[in-house]
């Protein structure tokens, strides 16, 4: 009964047994039933080399003769009757199973499967179309009769006694672990107590008993019966199995002294070699060991050493060291606990040496450019900077260069307030304690006091742009470099690449050959193999000094912990200061970035200058608070100008580019300057003609020199030589390139004014079209101003001049010839030093040498106009009549002769006679309408007679005038000419 219930190791099923008969799959988890030990076990399967699979499982050939687990027999009935127990009749349970016995959960094996629908899917799918097609043919056939009658009831009796068993226990899933099944067979209403005490109880449980133990009679009478019907097969069976018992008798004779044999051949050749595989195995495996202690002493000596590289600022060094070993500890490390915060520790230790980094380039940039500004335009420290640089870029911190940016505005200020300090230290006429502002002590300086600090200023100005251009040249060559580098890489990866494909070019190629039956040295010869790229790894790993990297395996050769792919890939190259350095592959920043970051250090540079011209504009302006440079004079502010060109065109050479804000700031100042110089000047010219009384004056010998300078195409105010000065006296006339100009003072002054224009020019070139604009200016008030005197006649309510004589009038026009003798050169001055696209400027000179032109005719027509009222007045009241020559002629002579004496010395011999047949035709038009009048014909009469002795004396006495001898006045006009 015990037996019966106990669970078994495989399913059980009512069907055919074919399911059990059928192959298993090796990769179900199917235990197998053993129930006799095994005879002749497996020989140990596997890898020789692995010990686990030498050591582990029993070995018949050597273990045959010791005893082992596979010996022991135990019968399970022995083994549940406990002799122990007193009162085994007491209860079923105990009875059955033991004392012990309680309701509890059994554990499920952790040996046996757990078996469901979907194992058995599998054997439904193959097993229903045969059972499809036994049914049909069961169908078909008709089953046969076989037995007789006296069988049939044997069997009906045999079958009566079996109804008598309940149906529960006939059941193929009988099984006493469903709950269900066994409270149906073993009700717990019949036992009250677990001791079995009351009468009522115990005799219910002996009922039960009893009533079980006839089921089982009757069972083992049906069995029994069964037996009986088989006899005779059964007997057959058993001598089968005599015979069969002899056979394996012969056969493990055999096979005992196979194995003996199989021992000594064991012993004789197997045993030391197997012993060799496991000693190389043991070998590798220490040796392993190891190169692993070794490689985790050096990875334990990380952190000191990187301490080691900090202390002397080897950043790049240390980040190296921190990037091999976080290799390490990934690929031949990994999952060594003693290790498992190294990484950790190892990233934090990175984070802290990227803020020392920031830290110590943020030292080197405030000791760099807070150094003595003295002609030292040497790097600092160039080897640190660069170990500085690359350990910032190695780190991605790509915006380091605003921390230098910071460091030169910080610098540029306290170069300006370091110079203010040394410089009114210097003053004594400065008492610091009385004015404490710096600025303010500035303003207490003098012009030159000022200006050399401002020169000192902009000299420390150019050597701090010329260490930051050096700092930044190191710094932008390093990127370079680096970009370099990333260039030669992918050029060598695409050289691999082509290499490569060649290789399998070449390896089809040899392969087809060994194909065809051919040797390669027939296809190839020793010249013609192409040339291959050797392969490291296949080097490395036939290396004699290699080990085993692999415990499956002895011939293959171990991997050292200083493989190639654990360590960076270096190249050395120089800065142009000739710092060697040595780059590695592990900075993996984009040539995009690179020249981003190139581009940005290049603007840094820019800055820079932006920053100097900046603090220089904010001095300038500080100075400028109370119109100190408005009230330079010309040759401090060209001095000024000059200083602050310079300096511009410096930093512009020095940095490659233009920085406005100075020059706008210069510009600004420029045009303050030349509103003043224009107004002063003006000023002055205006004072002057004021004050003009418009005779003659003498010619300084220093302005003869000045135009001397102009004649030889040096229009620029001559150097005063006083010595040389006072040996020569005044002249009457300005000679200009061998002609006389009579001047009045107020031009002489005029002309030194244009030249302090010209000369402003050259020094500020920038101001040019405003001096020309403003040049103009006054050359038209000029004009218009001495017009309004002289022709106008202002002149005598502003100087009290009694009239304006003709002299004053050949005195007027003859200077305004004088300006516009000089006005062509005054325009190739500026235009020289005009853009192409100013050049419509110059139209203003053109304009100004129409009004002078026009001006210079009315003053000749006001000549003409004086003497033409002279002939009228005289010419009208003339009478033909004797005394010959008349009243009317001398007198027309004698004013004619006073023209002449006023304008001769003044206008050049060309104008007076052109001047003077001017008045001659107006003369002769007025005497020709007189004669008329008094119907004085040509016809030879005394008339006639009286006026042509008249004409002759007048004609006499216009010709002995001086330069006027060779005047054809054409005297046949006064007649009218007959028709």
């Amino acid at each position: 009964m015990a037996s019966s219930h106990s669970s078994s190791p495989v399913p059980q099923s009512n069907s055919s047994d074919a399911f059990f008969k059928k192959e298993m799959d090796a990769t179900k988890r199917f235990r197998p039933l053993q129930s006799l030990p095994d005879v002749c076990p497996k020989e140990p399967t596997g890898n020789v080399g692995d010990p686990s699979n030498l050591c582990d499982s029993p070995s018949l050939v050597v273990d045959q003769h010791r005893w082992t687990v596979y010996h022991s027999k135990v019968n399970l009935p022995a083994a549940l009757n406990d002799p122990r127990l007193a009162k085994r009749e007491s209860d079923f349970f105990t009875k059955t199973w033991g004392v012990d016995f309680v309701d509890t959960e059994v554990t499920p094996s952790f040996y046996l499967p757990q078996i469901t629908k979907e194992h058995f899917a599998l054997y439904q799918q193959e097993i229903t179309p045969r059972e499809k097609v036994h049914e049909r043919c069961k169908n078909i056939c008709t089953p046969k009769d076989t037995f007789d009658r006296t069988i049939l009831h044997t069997h009906d009796k045999s079958r009566t006694d079996l109804e008598q068993v309940p149906k529960i226990f006939m059941k193929p899933d009988f099984a006493l672990e469903d709950s269900l099944t066994f409270n149906a067979v073993l009700p717990w209403s019949h036992f009250s107590t677990a001791g079995g005490k009351g009468n009522r109880d115990a005799a219910s449980s002996k009922l039960l008993q009893e009533k079980l133990s006839h089921y089982l009679d009757i069972v083992e009478v049906n069995i029994a019966h069964q037996i009986s019907l088989r006899s005779e097969a059964f007997f057959h069976a058993m001598t089968s199995q005599h015979e069969l018992q002899d056979y394996l008798r012969k056969t493990s004779q055999a096979v005992k002294l196979l194995r003996e044999k199989i021992s000594k051949i064991d012993k004789v050749m197997c045993e030391g070699s197997l012993r060799v595989l496991r000693l190389s195995l043991t070998r590798n495996n220490c040796i392993k060991a190891y190169n692993k202690l070794k490689l985790m002493a050096t990875v334990h000596q990380t952190q000191p050493t990187v301490q080691l590289l900090l202390s002397t600022s080897e950043f790049v060094g240390a980040l190296d060291l921190i990037a091999t070993t976080q290799e390490v500890l990934q690929q031949e490390l990994q999952g060594i606990h003693s290790f498992r915060h190294l990484g950790s520790q190892l990233c934090e230790l990175e984070k802290l040496i990227d803020k020392m980094m920031i830290a110590e380039f943020s030292t080197y940039a405030r000791n760099d450019l807070n150094r003595p500004l003295e002609d030292d335009c040497q790097i600092l420290e160039e080897e640190r900077l660069v170990s500085l640089v690359f350990g910032l870029l190695k780190q991605r911190k790509l915006n380091f260069y605003e921390i230098y940016g910071d460091e030169m505005i910080i610098t540029a200020k306290n170069i300006i307030k370091q110079c203010v300090v040394n410089t009114v230290s210097q003053i004594e006429e400065i008492d610091t304690e009385v004015v404490v502002k710096l600025a303010d002590q500035m303003r207490m300086m003098n012009f030159p006091q000022w200006f050399d600090l401002l020169k000192n200023i902009f000299s420390k100005f150019t050597i701090f742009l010329k260490r930051i251009k050096a700092t930044l040249n190191t710094i932008r060559s390093v990127v370079f470099l680096v970009l370099d580098k990333n260039q030669k890489t992918r050029d060598l990866e695409d050289t691999l690449q082509k290499n490569s494909a060649k290789d399998s070019t070449v390896d089809t190629e040899v392969a087809y050959l060994t194909h065809e039956g051919m040797f390669i040295s027939d296809a190839f010869s020793e010249g013609d193999l192409p040339p291959v790229a050797p392969d490291t790894t296949s080097q490395r790993n036939t290396s004699p000094n290699s080990e085993p990297c692999s415990s499956d395996s002895v011939s293959e050769p171990e991997c050292t912990t200083d493989s190639s792919s654990s360590k960076e890939q270096t190249s050395s190259s120089v800065t142009p200061g000739g710092v060697e350095m040595m780059i590695s592959d592990d900075m993996k920043l984009t040539d995009l970035e690179l020249v981003r970051l190139a581009n940005n250090i290049q603007e840094l540079l820019y800055n820079a200058s932006d920053i100097c011209h900046d603090r220089s504009v904010k001095f300038l302006m500080a100075r400028a608070k109370d119109g100190f440079l408005e009230k330079l004079n010309s040759n401090e502010f060209v001095a000024l100008s000059r200083l602050m060109e310079g300096f511009i065109l410096d930093t512009e050479q020095i940095c490659g580019r233009k920085s406005m804000s100075l020059r706008g700031a210069l510009q600004s100042q420029a045009n303050r300057f030349v509103n003043r110089f224009h107004e002063e000047r003006k000023t002055k010219l205006s004072l002057l003609l004021d004050n003009e009384r418009w005779k003659q004056a003498e010619v300084p010998a220093e302005f003869q020199d000045l135009v001397d300078s102009v004649s030889d195409g040096r229009i620029s105010l001559p150097e005063k030589k006083p010595a040389a000065t006072e040996d020569r006296k005044p002249t009457e006339f300005l000679i200009v390139e061998g002609q006389k100009y009579a001047t009045v003072g107020t031009v002489l002054l005029l002309i030194r004014i244009i030249l302090e224009y010209c000369q402003c020019v050259d020094n500020i070139p920038s101001i040019t079209t405003d001096m020309l604009t403003r040049l103009s200016d006054l050359l038209k008030y000029f004009n218009s101003r001495s017009c309004q005197l002289v022709l106008g006649a202002g002149a005598l309510q502003v100087v009290g001049l009694k009239t304006i004589t003709t002299k004053n009038l050949a005195l007027s026009s003859r200077c305004l010839q004088l300006i516009v003798h000089y006005i062509p050169i005054i325009r190739a001055h500026f235009e020289a030093r005009l853009q192409p696209k100013q050049f419509s400027m110059l139209r203003h000179f053109d304009h100004i040498t129409k009004d002078y032109h026009d001006h210079i005719a009315e003053i000749s027509a006001k000549l003409v106009a004086i003497m033409d009222s002279l002939f009228d007045k005289l010419l009208s009241k003339y009478e033909v009549k004797a005394p010959v020559p008349s009243a009317c002629f001398r007198n027309i002579c004698k004013q004619m002769a006073k023209m002449h004496e006023a304008i001769y010395d003044l206008l050049p011999e060309e104008q007076t006679q052109m001047l003077f047949l001017r008045i001659n035709a107006s003369y002769k038009l007025h005497l020709k309408r007189q004669l008329a009048h008094l119907n004085v014909v040509n016809d030879g009469g005394p008339l006639n007679g009286l006026v042509t002795s008249d004409v002759a004396f007048y004609t006499g006495n216009l010709q002995a005038l001086k330069g006027l001898n060779n005047l054809d006045l054409n005297m046949a006009e006064i007649w009218e000419q007959k028709r």
